[in-house]
C-alpha cells in the first residue's frame, strides 16, 4: 500500500507540471549508508519532486524509505526521516502565492511538516549532523521531526515579518504517531540582517496510549539563527506538556562554520538537554554533546562523521561514533528545452 500510495501521489505531481512546460520542475534522489559504533548500521532512499507548477502556485513531493540494522538500541540517523523498513509519502503539498500590495501571503495545502520552530526537512538532514536534536526525536516526550498535517495553513506578513497559522490532523511517520483529531500550530518570525528570531505554539492530541495520556499535548518554543561570513549559529528552546500531569523543557545550541580555509570541510558542534518531568520511573533527564563535519567530496557526494558524548538517555551508551556517505543525483527541466 505504501509503494501505490507513493506511485500515486508522484503521478499526480506530474500531471499538476504538465501543464506549465515554461515553468521550471526539479528532482533528486538521494541515498544514504551509514554506521554508528552503537551496533547500528542504517540505509535510506529519499526522492523529491519540486517546482512550479503555473505562475505563483509551487509544489513538492517526497517519498522516503529507510531501514536500520543492529542489535543495539540507538537513535542514530533519525535527523529527519524515520527508519522503519517502510516506503512512504513524506510530504505532497501546494503553495498558491499571493501579493496584495507589499505584503504576502502564501496558502498551503497537503500533507507537510509541522511548522513549529526550525523544522524543515533540510535543517536537519545531510547538515553534518546524524542525530536529530533530542527536543526532535521520537518517543522523547517532546515533539518529533517526524511530526505531518494533513491540513492548511496561511502565511502572511512582508519579508522581514510574517505570521503562520496551520490546521489539519495528525499524519505523523515514524513510531511517535499522534492519536487523531483536530490540532493547530501558531507560528510567528522576524528577521534583520543575518538574524532571524521565531515563536511557535502546537496544540494537539498526544502521541502515547490513552490508558495513561490524558489531555493534549501542547508546546511553546523560541528559536533562533544568526548567520555571517560562512558561520551560523542556531538554536531551539522549548517548554510544555507531552500529556496532563507531565512537564518537558529542553533545547540546543549547534554551530556550523564553512570558511574558505576550510575547504571541502564544514565543521559542527552542538550542546543540548532535555528534562522530563513526571512523577514515576520515566523521568528522563539528558544531556549530548556532539563534534563533526560534512566533507564534500564530489558535487554528489559527501560524508558526514559525528562524535557523540550523551548521558541520562534510556539504553543507550554513553558516547558513540557515527559515519555516513550520501550520494545526490538532481534533475532540472530547465535543463531539457
Amino acid at each position: 500500500m505504501a509503494l501505490i500510495r507513493t506511485l500515486v501521489v508522484l503521478a499526480a505531481v506530474a500531471a499538476l507540471a504538465t501543464p506549465a512546460a515554461g515553468q521550471s520542475v526539479a528532482a533528486e534522489v538521494s541515498q544514504t549508508v551509514g554506521v554508528s559504533s552503537a551496533d547500528n548500521s542504517a540505509a535510506a532512499t529519499q526522492a523529491r519532486v519540486f517546482g512550479e507548477a503555473w505562475s505563483g502556485v509551487r509544489f513538492t513531493a517526497e517519498t522516503v524509505w529507510g531501514a536500520r540494522y543492529g542489535a543495539g538500541q540507538s537513535d542514530a540517523f533519525g535527523a529527519a526521516y524515520p527508519y522503519d523498513r517502510e516506503l512512504k509519502v513524506m510530504e505532497a503539498f501546494a503553495d498558491r502565492i499571493f501579493r496584495p500590495g507589499p505584503a504576502l501571503v502564501v496558502v498551503r495545502a497537503g500533507r507537510f511538516r509541522t511548522p513549529f520552530g526550525i523544522s524543515s526537512a533540510s535543517d536537519h538532514a545531510y547538515a553534518g549532523f546524524l542525530r536529530a536534536p533530542l527536543i526532535r526525536y521520537d518517543n522523547y516526550w517532546a515533539i518529533s521531526n517526524n511530526f505531518l498535517e494533513h491540513g492548511a495553513s496561511v502565511t502572511a506578513g512582508v519579508p522581514q515579518l510574517f505570521v503562520q497559522a496551520t490546521a489539519g490532523v495528525p499524519a505523523d511517520a515514524g513510531t511517535a504517531l499522534r492519536r487523531s483529531g483536530l490540532d493547530g500550530v501558531l507560528r510567528a518570525q522576524v528577521a534583520y540582517r543575518g538574524l532571524i528570531v521565531g515563536a511557535s505554539g502546537v496544540s494537539s492530541k498526544p502521541y502515547m496510549s490513552p490508558r495513561f495520556a490524558h489531555g493534549r499535548m501542547e508546546f511553546a518554543g523560541l528559536d533562533a539563527r544568526w548567520m555571517q561570513g560562512g558561520v551560523a549559529l542556531r538554536g531551539e528552546w522549548l517548554a510544555g506538556r507531552p500529556f496532563d500531569g507531565t512537564k518537558t523543557t529542553g533545547g540546543y545550541v549547534d554551530l556550523t562554520v564553512h570558511r574558505p580555509a576550510l575547504g571541502p570541510v564544514t565543521a559542527v558542534v552542538r550542546a543540548e538537554r532535555l528534562d522530563y518531568t513526571v512523577n514515576n520511573p520515566r523521568a528522563m533527564h539528558a544531556v549530548r554533546y556532539a563534534a563533526g563535519a560534512r566533507i564534500r567530496l564530489l558535487d554528489t557526494l559527501s560524508l558526514q562523521a559525528n562524535v557523540i558524548r550523551q548521558r541520562g538517555i534510556p539504553n543507550q551508551g554513553r558516547s558513540a561514533f557515527d559515519l555516513a556517505a550520501t550520494y545526490v543525483l538532481r534533475f532540472d527541466s530547465s535543463r531539457f528545452r
